[in-house]
């Protein structure tokens, strides 16, 4: 297992496992965390010896979302490391099972909307909190939440930024099956060893085409959503929202 930047990556029997482990900071995304995961999902899509890949945190959570001490070093232009990360995890062309523990805030909610299969603890509490962060949505969610979920559940959990627990994701699309916070990890890679075990052409040309129609659509969306994000980053409005 190579540590790097808070995230352990590792690869057995053709998955590879993607941990967030910080768990100090409730798992907290920085800028040098996002590199080193878009890193090891490009990676991934690149290794002969990986056909599948798990993305988890640590056992109390799966993550907090993006580090706000971290907003404050943000450049105003361009595309921050959040933004590139989850243009890569659009891109990934292998199979995505996450495994979700007991706390996934922010992106640790939007970018389940890419993985392929996911699974939760029982337990765990879910929260997409930006409009009270002075924010927008990332990662296409504004998008991707109301197509899946329809217009009056996604206005709800975005406008109104709550938290919702693993039964509200479940019905809603995102989140396949939820399970006793013990049995998750060996359940997950259990799923994932079974697609290694499927035909490898047609896992990657599945997963394509079930994308296809709305590709373009999305990474527009991503794109989009980062502009917004970025200048609602420097409004007085956010820097108040987010001292609180």
């Amino acid at each position: 297992m190579t540590p790097s930047n808070h995230i352990d990556v590792s690869v057995d029997d053709y998955i590879m496992s993607i941990r967030i482990n910080r768990p100090e900071k409730k798992n907290a995304i920085t800028q040098a965390m996002y590199e080193t995961m878009s890193s090891a999902l490009l990676d991934a899509d690149a290794r002969d010896d990986v056909r599948v890949i798990v993305i988890l945190g640590v056992e109390s959570c799966f993550t907090a979302g993006n580090d706000l001490a971290d907003f404050n070093s943000r450049k105003p232009t361009g595309l921050s490391k959040a933004a590139e990360f989850l243009l890569v995890l659009h891109d990934l062309k292998k199979p995505l099972v996450a495994a979700v523990s007991r706390l996934a805030i922010g992106i640790g909610t939007t970018l389940l909307l890419h993985c392929d299969l996911v699974y939760a603890a029982d337990d765990t509490r879910f929260r997409l909190p930006f409009v009270n962060l002075g924010l927008c949505p990332e990662a296409g969610s504004s998008l991707i939440l109301p197509a899946m979920s329809g217009h009056q559940v996604a206005s709800e959990l975005l406008l109104l930024g709550g938290f919702f627990d693993s039964e509200v994701a479940i019905k809603n699309g995102l989140v396949n099956q939820a399970m006793p916070a013990n049995e998750l990890l060996s359940f997950a890679l259990e799923q994932a060893r079974q697609l290694t075990l499927q035909p490898a052409e047609a896992l990657l040309e599945t997963k394509r085409l079930l994308k296809s129609d709305s590709y373009d659509e999305v990474k527009q969306r991503i794109l989009d959503e980062s502009e917004v994000f970025s200048r609602l980053l420097q409004s007085d409005e956010s820097k108040t929202a987010r001292q609180l």
